[in-house]
């Protein structure tokens, strides 16, 4: 029995020895995929998050004191240029505006009783400026209580979007009190903020200024496609980065003033290195290819990324366009290995990977 066992195995390690033989002799006369590094212009998109603000967006104000008598908007009404809002109760100030109108009238004759005077020598000039400068005052006044009084009627100033009402009618409000706010969100601004690397990318490389898409809270891109329209002039210094503020299109007003989001930039780079991704390997955050020489000899060269794409790699430095590197099977080789190779051109390896 025990016979029987021992030549089972030994059967066993000979077949085992001969399969294995055969994968290596299969693997030697085997050929590895080669390429080189493509110089060609491509593109990279990055995200940031950002804050939504209205092109314009103002708090409204009471100007006078007094009981709201009307209001004539709803919250989130869209209101147009010079449309009544409120109307603060005016009788004490047209009350005003009657008074001071009085008291103009009784400068005016003042003044021409005091002319018909001073043509008979009988008061002096002095007093009749005196007579001038009464009349001046009392204009003044009732300019002021004009004013008063249009303060009662309270308009918009632009068109735009009513937001919360703070107060009912009826109420009694201060001269300052604040009684909603109007936002204009026929366009908007996004502000983000951008590193000092990504800023000095984004100045040397980045051509088109229509190249900003806004993705919403619910990761659904915005219709419209913006621009960066201005940068701040200053870095904070506490994080090292700097404001940009991209400007979009909102003609059906879905993008509300408050509102987050993400700004995503396309980077446009010219005359760039690219390989596959799956031509590297990675050791301890470095980076790695196979270079494979004029005598088909494998040798390991660490190499330095740009920027990730997809699927391929920006090369910073480590290879140039003349080089050879493994594309397939590099987890079967080592370095000083002599091996069979068939190329393949960096176009059609790389339109292969993005199939």
């Amino acid at each position: 029995m025990n016979k029987t066992i021992l030549f089972a195995a030994l059967l066993s390690t000979v077949l085992f020895t001969a399969c294995s033989s055969k994968k290596e002799e299969k693997l030697e006369e085997g050929k590895y995929t080669i390429t080189n590094p493509l110089m060609m212009d491509t593109s990279f998109t990055k995200d940031y998050v950002a804050e939504i603000q209205s092109l314009q967006n103002i708090e409204i104000r009471a100007k006078v004191k007094g009981f709201i008598e009307s209001i004539n908007v709803d919250e989130g009404q869209h209101v147009s240029a010079g449309q009544l809002l409120f109307t603060i109760r005016p009788k004490e100030y047209e009350a005003e505006l009657i008074k001071a109108k009085a008291n103009v009238k009784k400068a005016e004759l003042e003044l021409q009783n005091v002319k018909k005077l001073a043509e008979k020598n009988i008061v002096s000039p002095n007093e009749l400026s005196l007579a001038v400068a009464k009349l001046d005052e009392a204009k003044a006044d009732e300019n002021l209580a004009e004013l008063y009084v249009g303060y009662t009627k309270i308009k918009a100033p632009f068109e735009g979007t009513i937001d919360r009402l703070k107060f009912k009618m009826g109420s009694l409000i201060d001269e300052g009190t604040l009684l909603t706010t109007l936002s204009n969100n026929k366009s908007v601004y996004a502000y983000f903020n951008v590193s000092e690397a990504e800023y000095l990318d984004y100045k040397s490389r980045a051509k088109n200024k229509n190249n900003a898409t806004l993705f919403l809270a619910n990761n659904m891109p915005h219709k419209y496609k913006g621009q960066v329209e201005t940068i701040e002039a200053e870095f904070d210094k506490n994080t090292g980065s700097i404001a940009f503020r991209a400007k979009f299109p909102n003609p059906e007003l879905l993008l509300k003033h408050g509102e987050t989001g993400k700004v995503q930039l396309t980077v446009d780079l010219k005359n760039v290195l690219v390989i596959p991704q799956k031509a590297t390997f990675e050791i301890q955050d470095k980076f790695y290819v196979f270079v494979v020489d004029a005598n088909n000899i494998v040798k390991t060269r660490s190499i330095t990324i740009k920027q990730k794409l997809s699927n391929i790699y920006v090369i910073e430095s480590g290879l140039s366009v003349n080089d050879k590197i493994l594309l397939e099977g590099i987890q079967t080789v080592k370095d000083d290995d002599k091996i069979k190779t068939e190329f393949i051109a960096a176009e059609k390896a790389i339109a292969q990977i993005n199939k």
